[in-house]
């Protein structure tokens, strides 16, 4: 976060920096409000870069094989123009390639999943998903699947239709 700080002042010094030379070169005829107005744009324009471009920017680093499920496009109030153009500040990722079936039964899938959130940092689980009834639950201390596949210590949750997850676990056990 300081780095990106820093560079937003760096932005709107480079752009206050233009605004000077076009001052200079139009002969003082730009009124003398362009340059701090110069820096002011810089320094929004390398905001939204930066916001907007956070998710793909994160995505397109992930490896082969991991697979974004779900992401988190909501408005929100506070940022009003998100009503207009969605913006990613959450997503979810599941590693594909460690996809295990249950041994309480073949619909069980485990999936190792990643929560990657804006200014946070990255949550990893285990996820379990039921593929037979649509339906997950992530595996905590106390949430446990025994051997028989019986959950203990926790609730199964309806798969959203947003969320990827279970199309992904149970198409990628079935694949490989």
């Amino acid at each position: 976060m300081a780095i990106e700080l820093i560079a937003a002042f760096v932005s709107a010094i480079a752009f206050a920096g233009i605004g000077m030379l076009l001052r200079r070169l139009s002969r003082d005829r730009l009124p003398k409000w362009f340059v701090p107005a110069s820096a002011g744009a810089g320094m929004i324009g390398f905001a939204v870069f930066m916001e907007y471009g956070w998710y793909h920017r994160q995505a397109d680093a992930l490896p082969e094989g991991v697979a974004v499920v779900w992401q988190d496009q909501r408005p929100q109030a506070l940022r009003p123009w998100t009503m207009v153009f969605p913006m990613t500040t959450r997503f979810i990722a599941m590693d594909t390639r460690s996809l295990a079936t249950h041994p309480g039964g073949a619909d069980l899938v485990l999936a190792e999943i990643y929560a990657f959130a804006r200014w946070q940092g990255i949550e990893q689980a285990l996820l379990v998903v039921d593929c037979a009834n649509d339906r997950s639950v992530r595996l905590t201390a106390e949430t446990k699947i025994d051997d028989a596949g019986v959950l203990t210590g926790g609730e199964w949750v309806p798969v959203a239709q947003d969320d990827a997850s279970a199309q992904v676990a149970c198409k990628g056990v079935s694949d490989g």
